[in-house]
């Protein structure tokens, strides 16, 4: 393991030992200093961040971009903040730190017993999202993590998230697709952070106005299974409180191939996340590059 790894382990091993013992008020100030701080120095990522949120709100000022920059890492250090603290919440806690609204569609579907995929854009704080549903909802699921170097932090985020009632497989290795699948075809809930897929299958989309690529995989799993697939949009207000909406089921068509299935439906998910994007663009964290013309100088202006 290299230096800058071994530091890196040892930065979320603090996160996770120390933050989660801090009162409340204080990790919040914490977070907002660290994020305050980081957007100060204009690294890449905060360069990135603004870049994106150029095309969320193309009409936007120089001086809105930087307030929505500034506004974003707040938003995800209050991600980092929460994730850290999260497996000292009580349970109560936890049901009181989320507020879903269209909720049915979700326990609609799992009464149904066919199965249910969540797919989300990386909105707030998917972990706490996911936390209220085994809480609250009585109901654990399964989700896949990139794998992360070095090995000992992705260790540390299955632990976390296996703490919080969740089965976690790995993105890599090609076992995870039909491990999905059965989960969903004995009636079991799926949940899947899907907004961004640099990989050869990924799916490309019309994301505000301009050409992504996002994962094929939510469309194809309810397509092979007949599970459900519900788009969920997350955010955070002046309060403690994340929200978030569970939108209307994504159909699958009634013709097409399979690409062509595939294609649709991914689509759908795009605009159901540009939806809750739009709204809350600084709760969007999207550090990294999305749209094909910032992959690809060939394909547009970057």
């Amino acid at each position: 393991m290299s230096a800058q790894d071994r530091l890196t382990d040892a930065l979320y091993g603090i996160g996770w030992g120390t933050v989660k013992k801090l009162p409340e008020p204080v990790a919040v100030r914490l977070g907002r200093t660290i994020a305050d701080l980081a957007w100060k120095q204009r690294g890449k990522g905060v360069k990135r961040l603004e870049s994106n949120y150029a095309r969320v709100v193309p009409d936007a000022s120089p001086e809105r971009l930087a307030e929505l920059s500034r506004a974003g890492m707040r938003s995800y250090l209050r991600y980092w903040m929460e994730s850290f603290r999260l497996p000292a919440w009580s349970p109560e806690r936890i049901r009181n730190g989320f507020d879903p609204k269209d909720v049915h569609h979700l326990t609609d579907g799992l009464a149904s017993g066919q199965g249910v995929i969540l797919a989300l854009p990386h909105l707030a704080n998917w972990d706490l999202a996911g936390a209220w549903v085994t809480t609250a909802l009585q109901t654990p699921f399964t989700t896949v993590a990139e794998r992360l170097k070095p090995e000992t932090l992705y260790d540390r985020f299955v632990a976390y998230r296996e703490g919080l009632g969740m089965e976690v497989l790995p993105h890599s290795g090609g076992t995870a697709f039909g491990t999905l699948a059965r989960r969903l075809r004995d009636g079991g809930l799926v949940c899947l952070v899907a907004d961004r897929d640099l990989s050869a299958s990924g799916v490309e989309v019309d994301f505000f106005g301009a050409t992504a690529r996002m994962p094929a995989g939510p469309a194809l799993l309810a397509q092979q299974t007949g599970a459900l697939l519900l788009p969920v949009t997350l955010w955070y207000d002046d309060s403690p409180v994340m929200r978030g909406r569970v939108h209307a089921p994504v159909e699958v068509p009634e013709s097409g191939t399979r690409a062509e299935k595939t294609s649709v439906m991914t689509q759908a998910l795009a605009d159901a996340f540009a939806s809750g994007i739009a709204e809350h663009p600084e709760d969007w964290h999207m550090l990294q590059r999305l749209w094909l013309a910032d992959l690809d100088p060939t394909k547009g202006p970057a």
